[in-house]
């Protein structure tokens, strides 16, 4: 697995499963249940992680939708 993205934006993460989920990427929210020990602060970054097979083509999907990769 390779990590697509690091992001503290919940919206971005739901955006972001959106688009790969309908081009039927599968892909994995890291850390995602960190709030529970940082008390919901939304301080730890939350990783997307796909397949290595999968990754240019999530690459290019992120391109095409906007999402800075450098800036999440």
């Amino acid at each position: 697995m390779k990590e697509l993205l690091r992001t503290n934006d919940v919206t971005v993460l739901a955006y972001v499963d959106a688009i790969l989920t309908s081009e039927d990427i599968a892909h994995y929210v890291f850390d995602g249940n960190m709030s529970v020990l940082e008390g919901s602060i939304g301080l730890f970054p939350r990783r997307v992680m796909v397949a290595e097979d999968d990754f240019d083509q999530a690459l290019i999907l992120m391109k095409e939708n906007d999402i800075d990769l450098a800036a999440v």
